[in-house]
């Protein structure tokens, strides 16, 4: 089995979306960890509403592609996830696989785009890096910068530009740990 840390955004209904995108992760496979729950101030496209971010450990058996084509675009469709030409416009729910066996990866993504694990956000924005550290055991690092991934939150959090915020706060009113009992037996 193979453990992927999936991230979560949301920001169009996303109090509704959010959980229910956790909840369906934990239906299609073995989620064993789920990160709280923080809302940022929208990248790039200002001019729309915060979103709430937050992230979760997955182990499955398949590829990065697999899951991305598969799992993860399904629950994109099923919560109506519109893909528009600008990137940072909202949307109902966006699943990412920001993490996959400590390694580094590279796959074409369901839209023919090549991606990359680790996804080269978790360099540049605490939305990813923080949710990640949380879940990730302490002493981890990036493999390919060899910088602890919490020390990599940390100086996101720090870091802050008129022109790309990366300001993010904790939303402890958001709790998406109970979700996890759709995995234990009955």
């Amino acid at each position: 089995m193979h453990q992927a840390v999936i991230s979560l955004g949301s920001n169009i209904d996303k109090e509704e979306n959010l959980p229910e995108a956790v909840a369906l992760l934990v239906k299609s496979g073995e989620v064993t960890a789920v990160s709280s729950v923080y809302e940022t101030i929208p990248v790039g496209l200002s001019e729309q509403p915060t979103f709430l971010n937050a992230a979760v450990i997955l182990h499955t058996d398949q590829t990065p592609a697999q899951l991305k084509r598969g799992i993860l675009s399904d629950i994109e469709r099923r919560l109506k996830r519109v893909r528009q030409t600008d990137k940072n416009a909202p949307r109902t729910i966006d699943l990412d696989i920001t993490w996959y066996d400590d390694s580094v990866h590279n796959y074409i993504g369901p839209d023919g785009q090549p991606r990359h694990i680790p996804d080269p956000d978790l360099l540049h924005f605490a939305h990813i890096a923080v949710p990640l550290a949380e879940l990730l055991p302490e002493g981890t690092v990036h493999p390919e910068t060899g910088e602890p991934i919490q020390v990599l939150a940390d100086r996101l959090l720090e870091t802050t530009s008129v022109n790309e915020p990366r300001g993010l706060w904790s939303r402890p009113d958001i709790d998406l740990k109970p979700l996890l009992t759709f995995n234990l037996p009955d």
